[in-house]
């Protein structure tokens, strides 16, 4: 494999696995949640009695005998409305252990009334009720067992027993099961870690804002070990990152890299942070909020991080890319790129609407008219879209190509994702939308197998006939030995009598990729004729006029006679001038 595949590669597992076991334990919680529970359970939730003994059954076969699906049953038993379905667990398995330490229930004498005795009942309260013992009713105050009848008939257990699960559980916590539930105790692990807690630490009277002393500190100490767990990730991705980029390749991406492996370390304490925190049984609000806020924040690190690996991979792409001579990968790259963006973003914002328990669906299926109005104002970016998948196949030019496109020319140096971004000549930058480029006429000069050049040579009028041969053969003779010139298709002869001069065409074509080297060209032969010229004996003409004057005739004596009268006046005219300035006039 070539370094930098294996690069991007790696680096593309690194961010991946995190976001894998992100959504691992996103899928885990989703599964032990299932959704709202259905009228199938009816029959088993008829009176407080059945929906109890459904209840205990149900639990014990998803704790004891490790039955996922006897999560349902369970959860159908609870009214979740004011609780977090994340914590469905905890909140059963505490209702449960305060079950177990008020009694054994014996289903032949039990008081729970049955259907034919809660058939005018709206609620039953199970605890406190009158037998209960005067050790247990002092607890009252951190909550009830209570069962609501249900608008559809089924007795739950209360929105409000649900909710103050965890406080009534931490009530009852140092009371002892009743006997015979002893084994229930060694069916549950979750206490494993409260019962190396020092009482000091725990207990309903060892809270402060509702949570235990050892629960602030195993918050503290989890949000350190995330900390930690960044930076150890970090090291560890820099150095792998450093010691390929010496090996294989050079130092231009290692700032890329440092960049890319940045929100890897804080994906790994998102995820850190998320498994911890299920063990700190915390209280539903404190669990909500804090489950919540590392959810959001995890899946801002996962799209970060899928951001910057698509950059980095992009990057070592498009180096590899302007390596080659084929300029086709030149534009599918930043295509490719700003595609998988976008689906990044899309992904990101729904998963991270789930993870606030927004369910989107119904958004999407409700829009409607604006739905249908959404569409007509994206459809410009749709056919956009469209477009530059349709100049990705049929590639009618490339980055770097001189194209006119409907009157516009320049140079392409950008194929997006709604546009393409030509720079003209006098550098200015002219965005033409992809959609446009499907109807347009694209005259792409960037095609061109050889380059045209035209042109007249003129020579002096008193040039001899033997020269001007000499001349003209000797110019073709330099075509041929030209190495970027075309050799089978040129043409070299005396065209016209010009004003001035001799005029001989020059029609000449040069195979060279650019319009730079076109010129490079052009001035190397335009060099050997000049001095072929010199050579020769030839001078070229330039614009000159020829003034002819007619021989000098002398024109004959004209005599005039004036009369006396008039001869008298002139002399007195003469002698006036005479007098004024000491000249005379003749």
């Amino acid at each position: 494999m070539k370094p930098h595949r294996f690069i991007v590669l790696l680096l593309c597992l690194l961010a991946l696995g995190p976001a894998w076991l992100w959504a691992q334990s996103s899928s885990e919680a989703n599964n032990s949640n299932p959704p709202e529970a259905n009228l199938s359970y009816m029959e088993e939730q008829n009176s407080p009695r059945d929906t109890m003994k459904f209840f205990l059954t149900a639990i014990r076969q998803a704790v004891h005998e490790k039955q996922t699906a006897a999560w349902d049953r369970v959860q159908s038993c609870l009214d979740m409305s004011q609780a977090n379905p994340d914590r469905l667990q905890e909140i059963a398995t505490d209702l449960w252990e305060v079950i177990n330490r008020l009694e054994f229930i014996d289903w032949e004498t039990t008081t729970l009334p049955d259907a034919q005795a809660a058939a005018d009942m709206a609620t039953y309260t199970y605890f406190p009720k009158r037998d209960t013992p005067e050790k247990f009713k002092d607890l009252a105050r951190y909550g009830n067992i209570v069962f609501k009848k249900n608008d559809d008939g089924r007795w739950l257990f209360s929105a409000a027993t649900v909710k103050n699960s965890h406080e009534l559980y931490l009530a009852f916590e140092d009371i002892q099961t009743v006997k015979g539930l002893e084994d229930v105790q060694e069916m549950l692990n979750k206490n494993w870690l409260r019962k190396k807690i020092p009482a000091s630490l725990k207990g309903i009277n060892h809270t402060v804002l509702t949570l235990e002393y050892w629960q602030w500190l195993g918050v503290f100490i989890v949000a350190l070990l995330g900390v930690i767990l960044d930076h150890i990730i970090r090291a560890i991705l820099g150095g792998i990152s450093r010691k390929l980029i010496a090996r294989h390749t050079t130092t231009e991406h290692a700032k890329s890299i440092g960049t890319a492996v940045r929100p890897i370390g804080l994906l790994g304490a998102a995820i850190l942070w998320y498994w911890f925190l299920r063990m700190l049984q915390l209280p539903d609000t404190a669990y909500t909020i804090l489950a919540g806020a590392i959810q959001v924040f995890g899946t801002f690190s996962a799209v970060w991080a899928a951001w910057r690996i698509t950059d980095l991979a992009s990057e070592v792409l498009m180096d590899k890319a302007l390596k080659t001579d084929n300029k086709f990968d030149d534009v599918l790259v930043p295509l490719i790129r700003k595609t998988v963006k976008i689906f990044i973003v899309a992904f990101g914002l729904i998963y991270g609407a789930q993870s606030l328990n927004i369910n989107i669906l119904p958004l999407i299926t409700g829009l409607g008219i604006g739905g249908l109005a959404f569409a007509f104002a994206a459809k410009d970016t749709i056919e956009n879209f469209f477009g530059s998948i349709a100049v990705i196949l049929d590639r009618p030019f490339e980055v770097g190509d001189w194209v006119v496109i409907d009157g516009t020319e320049g140079t392409v140096v950008e194929l997006g994702f709604r546009s393409t971004r030509i720079r003209t000549f006098y550098d200015s930058l002219i965005t033409v939308p992809n959609a446009a480029l499907v109807r347009a006429t694209v005259d792409n000069y960037g095609r061109r197998r050889y380059r045209r050049w035209k042109t007249f040579i003129g020579i002096q009028y008193d040039t001899k006939p033997e020269k001007m041969v000499e001349f003209v053969e000797g110019i073709r003779q330099l075509i041929k030995e030209h190495p970027h010139t075309r050799k089978d298709y040129f043409h070299v002869y005396y065209n016209q009598f010009g004003p001035y001069s001799l005029d001989i065409l020059l029609y000449v074509f040069h195979e060279v990729p650019d319009w730079s080297m076109e010129l490079q060209e052009r001035e190397r032969l335009f060099i050997d004729i000049f001095k072929l010229a010199g050579k020769i004996g030839v001078n070229f003409a330039f614009p000159t006029q020829t003034l002819h004057v007619a021989p000098h005739d002398p024109s004959p004596e004209i005599t005039v006679n004036f009369s006396d009268t008039a001869k008298k006046q002139i002399e007195k005219q003469q002698r006036k001038q005479q007098d004024g300035d000491g000249r005379a006039y003749t």
